[in-house]
């Protein structure tokens, strides 16, 4: 298939959603599948006030326009909420072809902790956005009780994956630092609650890799703290891998990608029990949930990282690019052109492991088999 992924997000912005886009990108090429890209990348972008690593396309339409008009895509997927995505959703509307879209930031409730804007509104807006969607995919369970809440509709899950050839169990010599180590891996930003887990007592080392807005601030404030700034690859799987602890602070994520990488790793998970930690994290399994952080970290350290990694190894990108790709939409047959829904699932690819039975079983083969739902 022909397929468009509409994004604002993407290089050089880290993080799990670029992470998330590029890895299905590279899974369905190697299913063969000819995938275009429609991103910032090669148009003229300002900075994104407060977060000038995010660049916004100045001329979104005409972006869109230039590659919709010509691509003959046999379907389209829009991964964000951005100038892009609205400008593709605009042509996608106007010239009946049918779309789906993702769900991957909590944005009413970033909006929220930088200005006094009400959920109801941020979120009346994101329901006008998606409801045009054939389907929109979102991360996890909760997060799809969640919207649904909303009134948001065609809701399916697109499940979260990690490269287990990256991250994996490696030596422990990477942070010559004292433990226990407590590891922080993410943007640097109010939204990700970070100071939640700078501010404790804890023995050992705290250690924080990655950038963003608050980071000179934060790393003045907490001069104890060792701030690592950006890593990636095999060098950020060697710290990882240094950690006693996995400490995941954000209250407001969909998911939480670092969280499986952190697993894959061999490194247990401290986290509240909040979206995105409940839908991963098992308490005695794999890490701990804890409204008290720090009662979370100090029983996620006697956990056996074995259990971490072997819990991780079921989520491999093939099969979550298997679920994404079968979640698509034929771009032109939207419901409003055709009435058998049957007719417009995709030709599944001739790999078996993404027959329309694995894929129909997805969301199931993610329950964590050592604990019942009530232990979560």
């Amino acid at each position: 298939m022909k397929i468009l992924l509409v994004t604002d997000a993407w290089a050089p912005q880290v993080n799990g959603v670029v992470r998330t886009l590029e890895k299905t990108r590279e899974t369905l090429a190697g299913m063969g599948h000819e995938v275009t890209v429609l991103s910032p990348a090669g148009h003229a972008t300002l900075p994104c006030p407060s977060y000038p690593e995010i660049r916004l396309t100045l001329r979104p339409g005409r972006a869109a326009r230039q590659v919709l008009q010509n691509g003959c895509f046999d379907a389209i997927h829009i991964a964000t909420e951005g100038p892009l995505g609205l400008a593709a959703r605009r042509w996608c509307r106007r010239h009946g072809l049918a779309f789906t879209t993702s769900y991957h930031t909590r944005f009413p409730e970033y909006l929220r902790l930088r200005a006094p804007i009400p959920l109801a509104w941020s979120y009346a807006w994101l329901r006008w956005f998606h409801g045009a969607a054939e389907r929109t995919l979102v991360r996890t369970d909760t997060q799809r009780e969640l919207l649904g809440q909303q009134g948001f509709k065609n809701l399916e899950i697109w499940p979260g994956a990690v490269d287990t050839e990256l991250f994996h169990p490696r030596g422990r010599d990477a942070l010559a630092l004292p433990r226990p180590i407590s590891l922080y891996l993410g943007r640097v930003a109010p939204e990700k609650n970070i100071e939640a887990f700078l501010g404790l007592d804890l023995p050992g080392s705290k250690v924080v890799i990655g950038g963003g807005p608050a980071l000179d601030q934060l790393r003045a404030r907490y001069p104890d703290v060792h701030f690592l700034g950006y890593r990636k690859g095999d060098a950020l799987a060697e710290a990882i891998s240094a950690a006693d602890v996995f400490v995941f602070p954000s209250l407001t994520d969909t998911l939480g990608l670092v969280m499986l990488e952190a697993m894959a790793c061999g490194v247990p998970v401290a986290a509240f029990p909040v979206p995105g930690p409940h839908d991963l994290v098992v308490n005695g399994g794999n890490g701990a949930l804890d409204t008290d952080l720090r009662q979370a970290i100090f029983r996620a350290l006697a956990i056996d990282g074995a259990d971490c990694v072997e819990y991780a190894s079921r989520f491999t990108w093939q099969r979550s690019t298997c679920r994404f790709l079968h979640l698509l939409q034929p771009a032109s047959e939207s419901s409003e052109l055709a009435a058998d829904d049957e007719a417009l699932t995709p030709d599944p690819p001739s790999d078996p492991s993404c027959s329309p039975e694995a894929c129909d079983n997805y969301p199931d083969q993610w329950h964590w088999s050592g604990a019942a739902p009530s232990e979560r």
